[in-house]
C-alpha cells in the first residue's frame, strides 16, 4: 500500500507542477522514473484507476480540459491548500518520492535524525479510530523506569519534529500530553471510552505555541519586534497561527501573537537572541529578562 500511495503522489505532484498536462506527457514522465515505472508507460486505464482512488483517499479530483487536446489538472487545489493535515500528508509522500528518485546522491541529502516515536503511532491511531483505551508504559524525562498505565487518546499532534498523543488519564483523571518517543510499549485493550462531544483538538491547542499546556498561563496580545534580518524569517514561518504584521519600518517590523507565553515559546524567543524584542506585554519582557540575566552570569567572568 505504501509504495502505492508514492504513485499516487507522484502522479498528483506532476499535475500540479504542471498546471495542465496531457495522458502523453505523464506516460512519458512516468516511463522517464525508472524506480517506479521500471521503464514502463502509464496505460489510461490504470491513470484512470489511479485518478479514481486518488478521490476515494485524499479527496483530490483530477478533472480532463477536452478543449485543447484533452489535458489533465486538479480541479480543486483549494482543498489541499485549506487542509493542513491532507497538505502535510501529500508533502511528505512528495519528498521522499524525490530522495526516493535521487539515492545515487546519498552522503549530498543531508537529514537530522529525529526521535519520531512512529513504532507507536499506528496503535494511537487505530485505537483513536474505534474510541479504545490504550495501555502505555511511558519513561518521563528525569526517571530511569517506565510506568504503565491507561490512557483514553482524544488526538495526536505533530511538533518539532516529535509526535505527541493528548489522551485523558484514565488513573489521574486528568488530561495530559505524552511524547510517543517516551512510550516504552503501547497496547490496545477492548475497553471502549466516549470522546468528548465538544472536544476540538485544532481549538484546544489554539492559544499553545507547541505542546506545553499551561493551564495557569492565559493566553494575551503578545507583540513582538523582529530585526531587518530576522523580519524575512518570520514572514515566511509564522511563530504561530495568530501571527499578524502590524508594520514593517524597514530596519525592524512589529507582529503581534495572541498565544499563551508558556515556557516553550520563551525558549523559542530566546533562540534567536537579539534579533527579536518583546515589545508587550511588560510581564513577559520580564521574563525575558531574568533568562537573559541568567545567562550573563554565566559568561560574565569570561
Amino acid at each position: 500500500m505504501k509504495n502505492q500511495l508514492q504513485k499516487y503522489t507522484w502522479l498528483i505532484e506532476t499535475i500540479r507542477r504542471a498546471g495542465k498536462i496531457s495522458h502523453k506527457d505523464l506516460s512519458d514522465r512516468w516511463e522517464r522514473n525508472i524506480d517506479f515505472s521500471n521503464g514502463n508507460e502509464l496505460p489510461r486505464a490504470t491513470f484512470n484507476r489511479w485518478r479514481k482512488a486518488i478521490y476515494s483517499i485524499f479527496g483530490i479530483m483530477i478533472d480532463c480540459q477536452k478543449v485543447g487536446g484533452y489535458l489533465y489538472y486538479i480541479s480543486n487545489p483549494e482543498d489541499i491548500d485549506d487542509d493542513k493535515l491532507r497538505k502535510w500528508m501529500l508533502d511528505s509522500f512528495a519528498v521522499g518520492n524525490i530522495i526516493g528518485e535521487n539515492l545515487s546522491l546519498n552522503g549530498r541529502i543531508l537529514v537530522d535524525e529525529i526521535p519520531s516515536g512512529r513504532d507507536h503511532l499506528t496503535t494511537i491511531l487505530e485505537a483513536m479510530k474505534e474510541n479504545r483505551v490504550v495501555n502505555i508504559t511511558y519513561r518521563p524525562f528525569k526517571k530511569s523506569h517506565g510506568y504503565t498505565f491507561p490512557i483514553e487518546p482524544y488526538c495526536v499532534k505533530l511538533f518539532d519534529n516529535r509526535w505527541y498523543v493528548l489522551a485523558h488519564n484514565v488513573y489521574y483523571d486528568d488530561i495530559r500530553l505524552y511524547g510517543l518517543d517516551r512510550v516504552e510499549t503501547a497496547e490496545t485493550t477492548d475497553q471502549v471510552y466516549k470522546l468528548p462531544k465538544d472536544f476540538d483538538a485544532a481549538e484546544y491547542f489554539s492559544t499553545a505555541y507547541g505542546i506545553v499546556l499551561g493551564y495557569d498561563v492565559k493566553p494575551e496580545r503578545i507583540v513582538i519586534r523582529a530585526n531587518e534580518d530576522h523580519k524575512h524569517y518570520l514572514k515566511s514561518l509564522p511563530l504561530h497561527h495568530s501571527q499578524q504584521l502590524i508594520e514593517d519600518c524597514g530596519e525592524f517590523a512589529d507582529f503581534e501573537l495572541y498565544l499563551s507565553p508558556t515556557y516553550d515559546f520563551v525558549m523559542k524567543l530566546l533562540q534567536v537572541g537579539s534579533m527579536i524584542e518583546v515589545i508587550s506585554p511588560a510581564s513577559l519582557r520580564k521574563t525575558m529578562k531574568g533568562w537573559i540575566s541568567d545567562m550573563y552570569e554565566l559568561y560574565k567572568n569570561d
